[in-house]
């Protein structure tokens, strides 16, 4: 079960509540800072007046002040927006997710989630590469349940590293009655924020959005 990435409306909520109450402080502290200032020109002494670089450097001082609060203000809004769905999925690095999007083979075997049509007599894998050309196809017999892909081809040759795809063709009496795509576990290397959402990158160079993830588990 994914955990929910809900909770963004009173989290919205605060940060809008925080922005408004800030603005108001930089407000009135500008409106403090003129006041003294005029007071300071006031009061001045005739025969020894400021110099106007004085006042310059008075208000370059409280300018970079009033910028350096309003990005923090700027800081702080993004952090509410990205710590929802972030704060969630960052647990999930160097966990496994099961994606049916393309996943990285290299040295170790790929555990696929295999559910084909109940009422097959029998069951061929086919894996894809990258750019969803066929690769490879093995009968591996009907019934469901966890299997590791070595990534072998015809001929018992190991293949290219990269990143596949794969899918469960069901046969009866020797008629293709579905073709399903299958679930395959990759870790998690990053997590990152984007216009769907979450966003998970893959070992390998491959992504999923959270919301896609089937299912989640520790590494092995």
């Amino acid at each position: 079960m994914i955990p929910s990435l809900g909770g963004a409306p009173a989290a919205t909520s605060a940060t809008a509540t925080g922005t408004a109450n800030a603005s108001s402080a930089i407000s009135a502290n500008f409106d403090t800072f003129l006041k003294m200032l005029t007071t300071q020109l006031r009061n001045q002494d005739p025969l020894n007046p400021m110099e106007g670089s004085d006042f310059a450097v008075q208000l370059a001082t409280f300018s970079g002040v009033e910028q350096q609060a309003q990005t923090n203000k700027l800081l702080a809004q993004m952090a509410a927006q990205l710590g929802d769905g972030l704060g969630q999925v960052a647990t999930w690095i160097g966990k496994e997710v099961r994606t049916t999007e393309p996943v990285w083979f290299g040295d170790e075997p790929v555990t696929l989630d295999i559910a084909p049509d109940s009422r097959a007599d029998s069951v061929v894998l086919v894996a894809r590469n990258a750019a969803g050309a066929e690769i490879a196809r093995e009968e591996i017999g009907p019934g469901e349940g966890q299997i590791d892909w070595y990534g072998r081809d015809a001929q018992g040759g190991k293949l290219p590293d990269g990143r596949y795809s794969f899918t469960v063709e069901s046969s009866r009496a020797g008629e293709v009655i579905s073709e399903d795509p299958v679930g395959a576990y990759a870790r998690v290397v990053e997590a990152e924020m984007g216009a769907q959402g979450a966003k998970l990158i893959l070992l390998g160079g491959g992504s999923v959005l959270a919301s896609e993830v089937e299912a989640l588990r520790d590494a092995r």
